[in-house]
């Protein structure tokens, strides 16, 4: 209750001295920017990392409603009090509010999707701000405005005509495919009611309550279950429930709504509501909203006549402080990973982490400027992992999605640690990165023993490699701050783990199959082994050891030209991916793996590169409008790209005290430190010409160096640039100058590739091996028939005319590699596949002989054993090369229908000796539910043949574009198969 008092008036002490003035900080938001084009934002009222987030609903069954609004839309279907900023997945959208007048609806549309309880708006009659947002709903004329606190949320219903009132709370409503498990409501009196749900969507075991009480007491009410009406109700469990509260308003009367939030219990939305906003006064509950966020949003103090970039940099500082959100309650209870409740006084829960995303910038972003509050998201990790016995990846409502890839909590933890946040137990943080990257999922078992991934093993696995190997380097920098040297040697040396994947022919990171590299090889192809990007978008991901990156692709010169291409080389081919937006050649702004990249060039002593690229994403791929974001928002990250770079400088290693300087924006930028310090920015004649930096200060004194360090920033001080409209290309040219970042201690040495056409083969087969020093002593020792021997040392290719398994490793300098391992398998000779439709060319399961190799795929068609065929049918003829007895023939088929994959409608099998009249041999129908969800294997067989023949010929119906229902619904269907092969 103390603390409350305190927080109490404080706002009021904020009030009587600042008034709101047009000008301040909160003024400059726009909630609007990012619910246009893929933003996925949401436009409602939230205060500062808040767990309430009440917000209209427009839409909710598509990947661009993921926050369950888009501002194209000009229906409202009502007001619930969950929301997520700018995820790529759907969820929360819980208790929706609909006030209705007149006839009651009880369903968003009716049956022909035309009528029901959303109504029309229109543009003009909608208004957000920080903390609050309006919109009148034209069929039911009424005015709806919302704001809220940290754990509540406020509406204020007008009525503007007399008539009969209806408010409707829907429970079984929600964003995106979230399954009710369970939930209740319950009228506790006539102005007060409470709820709950228990969901499985994103996240799989999800808990939400609420208490809501009414300004006016409801004269009747209602339950609504499974749709039916029941008056006299007040208490109903279901999975499909709804509440209906009935009124008489008058011409202009108000109805004003509080709801309570809570993810533990009943009594925890009553006490958060009853803590929170304790009167009817909306109009204070919005004031108190407001300076919420100028509390937070005068951290960082813009002086500058650029209104428009004024406007684009406080959103998106509002943008990266919404999430992570809250999840205690006022009394510190919290729902643990455990499914328990507890309590602890210590530290406030947090949940919502999209650390795929946000360890890049965001937590980063935290280490300046919210620096008390990162202890408390740290604690709440280190909660998650003495739960789940792992460290969070993509934390949701005390669930793990394990959505995206990596560990990247180790590199929110060791950043955290190494710029001086270090009131968590470090000892425990460490022991529980270590649990985390000794886990054998997501390929981890095959990382951990071979040195990377293969790509038939698990899917996405170059950028598994290259993201496990910088967290493993993370583990290493806390290690080794902790004086554990054992760990320190075993995390420095899988940080240089992403060697063993990269192709010094072709200077890309590529993924490997059977120990050598896949072909065909297109670095500007979106396939499986990449995650949401393609070669060129991971090729700069080796934040941790960016020199010797440098030499590997040739020194400086190279690296620098190849820099040039990334922003120059143009076209995608390969998997639509919705994610890969903003482009600027290869590079793209709109996803986090590139965000580092147009940094680099301040490693070979190029920063007014940097300043050139980094000033156009700036200047043209962020916009104060609905549109302006230039991919999805990602829970901040997009936005703390625009705030660190706007200011001057980015983190390109998290986990390092540096920031790689780029080009400022604003005449000044005043950062207001938690240890009362001020770290300023001052930009001397900068324009949107004036982009390049002529010279730099620090304190008055030349600065020379193209980086600075959080010890610079924390310390306060004056960093002053002067700018001009022309490249100084002197600056920051010299070596002194230039950020480094190399691993010089505990080196590898790299595996050997093996190098061969293909791994299966005919007659005969030349192979060779490879490594990336040119200079390792390579060993090889071949397996025919069972037998082995010693390790020979390699001296040129050699011919295989029988099935090898070969191993071979690399010796430098005393360093031994992983041992590879390469089989080759001899298939009968004269065997050729004829293909009416090509298969993709990101899925070819082997090449041409793919479907006669022998090799089955299996459940993950991200490890590209399979053949994909995009919205066209399988429609090949198997020659075998000679007529041999068949009894029966098989065909096998993989459906994984959320990535648009299905079963053929009908495989028809049919056989011939000349090629020329064929036979059938059967037709069978698809028996598996194009529903069904998860990967699923089914073998399709012909009729019993019988018969000698040479001729095969199958054709597996494609269904052309995925189901009405389905997500991609009218996109092409993809159809997965693997071997054909004879009894």
């Amino acid at each position: 209750m103390k603390r409350i008092l305190l927080l109490s008036l404080s706002v009021l002490f904020l009030i009587s001295c600042s008034k709101q003035k047009k000008g301040d900080f909160v003024d400059y938001v726009n909630p609007f920017i990012g619910t246009g084009g893929h933003g996925h934002t949401y436009p409602g009222a939230v205060v500062p990392f808040g767990m309430v987030q009440l917000s209209p609903d427009t839409k909710t069954d598509d990947w661009d409603h993921c926050s369950g609004y888009h501002y194209s839309d000009r229906t409202i279907l009502g007001f619930s009090l969950t929301h997520l900023s700018g995820t790529g997945v759907g969820d929360y959208g819980d208790f929706r509010f609909v006030p209705e007048t007149g006839t009651l609806h009880l369903n968003p549309y009716d049956a022909k999707n035309r009528r029901g309880y959303h109504s029309r708006f229109r543009k003009k009659n909608e208004k957000a701000e920080a903390g609050y947002y309006a919109v009148l709903l034209d069929d039911y004329n009424v005015k709806v405005e919302l704001t809220a606190t940290r754990r509540a949320g406020f509406q204020r219903y007008t009525f503007l005509n007399d008539d009969s009132t209806h408010l409707l709370i829907d429970l079984k409503a929600g964003i995106a495919s979230e399954k009710v498990l369970d939930a209740e409501v319950r009228i506790i009196s006539n102005h007060e009611v409470a709820g709950y749900r228990h969901l499985s969507g994103w996240a799989a075991n999800r808990y939400v309550y609420f208490y809501a009480e009414f300004s006016k007491p409801f004269t009747s009410s209602a339950v609504v279950i499974n749709g039916k009406l029941f008056p006299k109700q007040k208490v109903a469990k279901g999975t499909n429930l709804k509440v209906v509260l009935n009124y008489q308003t008058v011409t202009k009367e108000q109805i004003l709504v509080k709801t309570g939030l809570s993810f533990t219990d009943y009594q925890g939305a009553v006490d958060n509501l009853h803590a929170e906003i304790r009167d009817w006064d909306f109009d204070q509950a919005k004031i108190n909203a407001h300076y919420a966020w100028y509390n937070e949003l005068s951290r960082i103090e813009i002086k500058s006549a650029r209104e428009k970039e004024k406007t684009i940099f406080y959103t998106a500082l509002y943008h990266s402080f919404l999430e992570p959100n809250i999840a205690s309650d006022v009394d510190f209870r919290f729902r643990s990973h455990d499914g328990n409740i507890y309590k602890d006084n210590s530290f406030t829960m947090y949940t919502v982490f999209s650390l795929w995303d946000t360890f890049r910038a965001l937590h980063p972003l935290f280490t300046i400027v919210q620096r008390k509050r990162t202890v408390d998201l740290i604690t709440s990790m280190l909660d998650m992992y003495k739960a789940d016995s792992l460290l969070p990846v993509w934390e949701l409502a005390a669930n793990e999605t394990n959505c995206m890839i990596g560990y990247h909590a180790v590199s929110v933890i060791t950043d955290a640690y190494v710029k001086g946040i270090r009131d968590f137990d470090a000892r425990l943080a460490l022991r529980a990165m270590d649990k985390t990257a000794s886990a054998n999922h997501f390929g981890l078992k095959y990382y951990k023993t071979k040195g990377y991934i293969p790509a038939d093993k698990a899917g996405e696995s170059v950028s598994r490699t290259l993201e496990y190997a910088y967290d493993d380097w993370c583990i290493a920098q806390l290690a080794s701050r902790l004086d554990d040297t054992i760990l320190t040697k075993k995390y420095m040396q899988r940080a240089q783990y992403y060697k063993n994947i990269f192709d010094k022919k072709s200077g890309f990171f590529r993924g490997k199959k059977n120990g050598s590299f896949l072909v065909p090889f297109d670095p500007k192809q979106v396939n499986f082994t990449l995650t949401e990007a393609n070669s060129w978008q991971y090729d700069f991901f080796v934040p941790q050891d960016v020199n010797t990156l440098i030499s590997m692709m040739g020194g400086e010169k190279d690296f620098d030209k190849k820099l040039d291409s990334l922003f120059t080389v143009r076209g995608l081919s390969g998997r639509k991916q919705s994610d890969i937006t903003g482009m600027i050649g290869q590079y793209a702004q709109g996803n986090e793996p590139s965000h580092h990249m147009a940094y680099l060039y301040n490693y070979v002593g190029k920063p007014w590169k940097t300043q050139r690229i980094v000033h156009h994403i700036l200047s043209k791929l962020y916009r104060d409008k609905p549109d302006g974001l230039a991919g999805n928002e990602d829970c901040g990250q997009m936005s703390a790209w625009y705030v660190l770079s706007a200011m001057g400088f980015y983190p390109v290693t998290p986990g390092s005290p540096d920031y790689v300087l780029g080009t400022p924006v604003f005449d000044t930028v005043i950062v207001h430190l938690e240890n009362g310090k001020k770290f300023t920015i001052i930009a001397n004649k900068v324009s949107p010409k004036n982009f390049y930096v002529q010279s730099v200060s620090f304190n008055g004194k030349p600065y020379a160096k193209s980086f600075l360090t959080q010890k610079m920033i924390m310390s306060g001080g004056i960093l002053e640039f002067t700018m001009g409209d022309k490249p100084q290309k002197s600056w920051g040219s010299a070596p002194q100058s230039r950020p480094y970042r190399k691993i010089t201690t505990h080196l590898i040495t790299p595996v050997p590739s093996f190098v061969a056409r293909n791994g299966v083969f005919e007659d005969s087969l030349n192979v060779s091996l490879t490594d990336l020093s040119d200079t390792a002593s390579l060993f090889y020792k071949p397996i025919r028939k069972g037998r082995g021997g010693a390790f020979t040392k390699y001296h040129q290719p050699f011919i295989i005319r029988s099935n090898t398994v070969f191993s071979a490793y690399a010796m430098q300098n005393g360093q031994r590699s992983f041992t590879e391992q390469a089989t080759f398998v001899k298939i009968p000779s004269g065997r050729k596949v004829t293909y009416r439709f090509p298969y993709s060319p990101q899925y070819t399961g082997g090449g041409k002989q793919g479907l006669v190799d022998g090799l089955r795929g299996g459940n993950n068609f991200r490890t590209g054993n399979w053949q994909g065929f995009h919205g066209v049918d399988l429609d090949v003829v198997v020659d075998l090369g000679k007529e041999q007895k068949v009894k029966r023939i098989g065909v096998s088929f993989l459906q994984d229908m959320p990535s648009y994959i299905f079963m053929p409608t009908q495989v028809r099998f049919s056989v011939s000796s000349d090629g020329k009249t064929y036979h059938d041999a059967g037709r069978v129908n698809n028996t598996v539910d194009e529903h069904a969800s998860g990967s699923i294997l089914k073998t399709f067989y012909s009729h019993q043949v019988n018969s000698s023949i040479r001729y095969i010929k199958v054709v597996g119906k494609n269904r052309g574009v995925c189901p009405p229902w389905h997500r991609g619904a009218g996109d092409k269907a993809w159809l997965f198969a693997d071997e054909i092969w004879t009894e």
